[in-house]
């Protein structure tokens, strides 16, 4: 296989305890050195990605834990040196600040940045893009805050998450050539199947009695955007920060407005500014999973089964006809 290999000195292997790194799953084998292509992924998203186009020739592991949530994420030494060893990194930059500097740092030679393989989109609380003004902003300062506000949560619409899966196939291809055929060919059969959801949240939505939601937090803007919804978020896009009181009295208003009966929570994120929301404004809770990890209290193991489960709570909650 033609990988180019980043050892650690085996002294400062010991010295971290690097022995036993720990991947994706706990049956894992070790992040580096393995006779396969290495794959280091930020987060689950990116990891399913690497798993499915990799198949069998990768050895995939994740930097963020199952049940960690990732925004929150810091990168130790340990996984510094997890890193180094790896023959690719595929993160999402602007998701993870810890992660985009650590493999910034890194000598690693194929850095896959799955932000540059779609277009980001400034969604901020609610579900409507700002059309127009990315790219055309008038003074740097402008710029460098509509970078900032960009939305990172590409992976929940099919359809983008597809651009990215086909952008980090080349990637493969080009990293390891001897493999190129089959991660031609696996990456053809997940955007078949990423085509066939997308088929199906358009077929489930596309007569409801109402087109609005709302979220804990604004992770949903590209699945709003792309079936015709509006996305209302109680916080933005950070899932820790508190909303105002202005806030909340706006979307008691907007729940009776608009004909809203459910505030969506997740399962990585603290339920209780959902559950006081839809108390004092008599709505139904339920769970809209951003998939920022799987856990066992996910509905499903893994990306496909809990997008299908989120459908399925979005059709309850808006009505579906």
């Amino acid at each position: 296989m033609n990988v180019r290999r980043r050892l650690i000195p085996a002294a400062l292997v010991s010295a971290l305890g690097l022995g036993a790194l720990t991947a994706c799953s706990s049956d894992s084998a070790a992040s580096g050195n393995t006779d396969k292509f290495d794959v280091v992924a930020s987060f689950y998203p990116m990891a399913f990605l690497a798993e499915q186009i990799g198949g069998d020739h990768a050895n995939v592991t994740s930097l963020t834990e199952p049940g960690q949530e990732p925004h929150d994420l810091e990168i130790s030494t340990q996984q510094r040196a997890q890193l180094e060893e790896a023959d690719a990194a595929l993160y999402l930059k602007g998701l993870q600040p810890a992660v985009d500097e650590a493999v910034g740092q890194t000598g690693i030679k194929t850095k896959i940045d799955a932000a540059g393989l779609t277009h980001l989109e400034d969604h901020g609380t609610g579900g409507h893009a700002h059309e127009g003004e990315e790219g055309h902003a008038e003074e740097e300062g402008h710029a460098e805050e509509e970078e900032h506000a960009r939305d990172p949560h590409v992976w929940l619409d099919p359809v983008k998450y597809a651009e990215i899966a086909q952008g980090v196939g080349k990637a493969f291809e080009k990293a390891d050539p001897d493999h190129a055929a089959d991660y031609k060919k696996n990456t053809e059969a997940l955007v078949k199947k990423l085509n066939g959801l997308n088929g199906d949240f358009e077929n489930g939505l596309k007569n409801t009695k109402t087109k609005v939601f709302f979220t804990n937090h604004a992770a949903f803007g590209y699945l709003a955007e792309r079936y015709g919804l509006t996305q209302e978020a109680i916080s933005g896009l950070d899932p820790e920060s508190e909303p105002s009181a202005a806030r909340v009295r706006e979307l008691q208003q907007e729940a009776k407005a608009d004909g809203v009966t459910t505030v969506f929570y997740e399962t990585l994120v603290s339920d209780k500014t959902a559950k006081t929301l839809a108390r004092d404004a008599n709505l139904k809770t339920d769970v809209l999973d951003p998939l920022e990890g799987i856990t066992d209290k996910s509905r499903g193991d893994d990306y496909f089964q809990v997008m299908e489960a989120n459908l399925k709570a979005l059709q309850a909650a808006l009505g579906a006809k």
